[in-house]
């Protein structure tokens, strides 16, 4: 396991995606640049993951089985415990709507697939120094 990059002021990070393809791909890339990961594969378990896990940031996917990404969005920043922990969209919707839309739910950063391993870093980055 990768030792945490004293850097970074996100450590933990959870990443809400019923593809267990993208879960493992965002994994490595993070694990890669020293982050701890928490993988969940849906928004209801992201929901249910946060109070135990208690991450520094939470990247989300649109469309998941169980419902969608901004449900779960607007759970996490409606509930007093959870509604300050970044959320990233990570999503292959990009209509400019959809990322408004993200936005107006809470989200504080959108990114859409395919993505490179530098915009997901580099997203996340933007992030910590938001924070």
């Amino acid at each position: 396991m990768p030792t945490t990059d004293s850097n970074h002021k996100f450590h933990k990070i959870l990443i809400a995606d019923d593809s267990s393809t993208e879960r493992l791909n965002l994994t490595r890339v993070l694990e890669t640049a020293g982050y701890q990961v928490i993988q969940v594969h849906s928004g209801n378990e992201a929901k249910q993951s946060v109070e135990q896990y208690n991450p520094d940031l939470i990247m989300l996917d649109i469309i998941m089985d169980d419902g969608d990404g901004y449900q779960a969005c607007r759970a996490l920043k409606r509930n007093p415990v959870t509604q300050n922990i970044p959320i990233l969209m990570v999503s292959s919707k990009s209509n400019p709507v959809d990322r408004q839309w993200a936005e107006k739910l809470g989200a504080n950063g959108y990114i859409t697939k395919p993505y490179s391993d530098h915009e997901v870093l580099s997203a996340i980055a933007n992030l910590e120094q938001r924070a």
